[in-house]
């Protein structure tokens, strides 16, 4: 099983989309569309800076609702992903604390929020191996991006809640997300861990960025003895037949 990591458009679901068809396995997407608590957060966001702005201590209302939203989805999902062998998820509940954390050291989350979710996750992380007969991913892949890079795929996304032009208070946030990621990347250790980075290869524009980032994904899966060197080389060469 692969797990994709990565701050906000930084390709996560493209690489995983990618991958998954290179291997003929399933895909587990993070549930955005159909989110109904994400665009209230973004407005939650905006509302809480504009009240700190005038003096007025303020917490953002939907922070702890939207964690814990994704929090059991993410369960729910790793649990599905892992009753097989091989898949591959866009998001995964190992990187779920970086925005809880976040919103709690932003004052968008209070003390207590912040207490309750971690000890539900932890108590989650203990259940995973029983629910899903797995402990961990087998590769964690992180994509990294700079601020340029992030702000270019969320404007041609265009979700209109992400925009930094309609929320300027989201440059800060998005800035300050940026060094929590740098964080959890240095200090991630629940499976082994291979970073991509996001500015040198656009795998998902260009053809040769992808086979480029594939072929490195899938050397480090026979690396790590999840994939054979012949069914790679099968794979590899099934892809540039048909690229």
């Amino acid at each position: 099983m692969i797990t994709c990591a990565g701050i906000i458009g930084a390709g996560k679901s493209s690489l995983t989309e990618l991958l998954a068809n290179d291997l003929g396995t399933h895909a587990f997407y993070e549930p955005v569309k159909n989110n109904p608590v994400l665009p209230l957060f973004y407005k939650g966001n905006e509302i809480a800076a504009k009240k700190r702005e005038q003096g007025i201590d303020s917490t953002n209302p939907y922070a702890f609702l939207l964690q814990i939203y994704f929090l059991n989805k993410r369960f729910d999902m790793i649990k599905r992903a892992m009753q097989e062998d091989n898949n591959v998820l866009d998001r995964s509940i190992y990187e779920d604390a970086i925005f809880m954390k976040m919103n709690a050291d932003e004052g968008n989350a209070t003390d207590i929020e912040w207490d309750v979710y971690n000890s539900l996750l932890s108590n989650m992380m203990e259940e995973l191996p029983y629910a899903a007969h797995k402990k961990r991913p087998d590769l964690m892949v992180m994509i990294d991006v700079n601020y340029d890079t992030m702000i270019h795929r969320i404007q041609k996304r265009g979700r209109k809640f992400e925009q930094v032009e309609a929320d300027p208070s989201l440059e800060r946030y998005y800035k300050r997300l940026l060094k929590y990621y740098d964080d959890w990347r240095e200090n991630y250790s629940e499976s082994p861990l291979m970073v991509i980075d996001g500015n040198r290869y656009d795998f998902k524009g260009n053809e040769n960025d992808k086979n480029t980032v594939l072929n490195m994904i899938e050397e480090r899966l026979v690396e790590l003895g999840n994939l054979s060197n012949r069914d790679f080389l099968t794979i590899k060469q099934r892809r540039e037949q048909h690229g």
